[in-house]
């Protein structure tokens, strides 16, 4: 079966240049942000790849390249999610379940908004029905449709955002940190519900989060940006048990176990570089504790740890090759 997504390369530069004007007073050149760094990933049909890394690694900027909501510099994104005509198979939930949602428009007409875009159902009254059907399906009442989203709570709002999602009759929804900004007690009750929708509807997701814990609970298999990078992708359950990046181990260790705390365990330190300026060589090397000069110097490429892992980083692909394990270009 073939992917459901398929990303080459990725790539997307921002120019964040001052105006023209001062740049020619000031003599200085244009200043680009390299938000996404020729990245690679696949999303399995019926799946859930998480992209996961501290604030400004790049998460979101992939989750609105994907969408379209940003067009590539560089690269591809290939979609294969069956027959679905020339219709637009993948949908976002956002971050702000308040923000994205219109605050001058009722429930009823935000949520009707892609089935009537997409000519989805014959007539007012299908339309009323499908999102009557819908807020049941997220767990809400008909009777909502009528209310204005300032009404409802965060957690409630979210399940509108999923409803709006969900009318378009999606196969892939790309979620940007969708649990981020409410309480924890409702993260799990959207979280299941998110769950209970994939395998009701046989959706497809790339889910972005800073959160392991969450991630752990979504995912089959989760890949770590930091500053625009895939540094390591591996299925969950291996990446938890044995992280080989530096990185993806240092965000291990943030996540509190409160049966078996660690106090030894060192702190993380350092602050992330700014992507306007990122460091040569490997960009994590002025944090990793591991790091030698040729980290200083050199870009790790992207390697086949075997298993469905890939890493990028110098000192994994010498530990492969003492244990004679050969590292293939991924």
């Amino acid at each position: 079966m073939k992917p459901a997504l398929v990303v080459r390369d990725l790539s997307r530069v921002f120019d964040v240049s001052a105006p023209l004007l001062n740049r020619l007073i000031e003599r200085k050149p244009k200043t680009l942000l390299r938000a996404v760094d020729g990245i690679s990933f696949e999303v399995p049909q019926g799946g859930c790849l998480s992209l996961v890394g501290e604030s400004g690694c790049g998460k979101s900027t992939v989750a609105r390249l994907v969408t379209g909501l940003y067009r590539p510099t560089d690269g591809k994104i290939e979609f294969s999610l069956g027959d679905s005509g020339d219709r637009i198979q993948a949908h976002m939930i956002f971050q702000d379940p308040y923000a994205s949602l219109n605050p001058r428009w009722r429930v009823r007409d935000i949520i009707a908004e892609p089935i009537r875009e997409l000519g989805l159902r014959d007539g007012e009254s299908a339309t009323r029905a499908r999102v009557d059907e819908l807020l049941g399906i997220v767990g809400l009442s008909p009777r909502d449709a009528e209310k204005f989203p300032h009404e409802f709570s965060g957690g409630q709002r979210q399940r509108i955002s999923i409803a709006r999602a969900l009318a378009g009759e999606p196969k892939f929804l790309v979620c940007d940190e969708p649990t981020s900004a409410l309480d924890v007690s409702v993260q799990a009750q959207i979280l299941n519900l998110m769950r209970s929708l994939q395998d009701a509807f046989g959706l497809t997701y790339l889910f972005i989060s800073h959160d392991l814990s969450v991630v752990r609970h979504m995912s089959d298999r989760i890949a770590v940006m930091y500053l625009g990078r895939i540094v390591e992708e591996a299925d969950t359950e291996a990446l938890f048990d044995n992280p080989l990046h530096p990185y993806t181990r240092l965000l291990l260790q943030t996540i509190p176990d409160i049966e078996a705390p660690r106090p030894d365990v060192a702190p993380a330190t350092g602050e992330v570089p700014s992507p306007l300026k990122p460091p040569p060589g490997c960009t994590f090397h002025p944090r990793c504790p591991e790091a030698d000069d040729r980290c200083k110097r050199q870009v790790p490429e992207v390697l086949d740890a075997g298993h469905g892992r890939r890493v990028a980083c110098h000192r994994v692909a010498e530990m492969l090759e003492r244990n004679g394990i050969s590292a293939l270009s991924a």
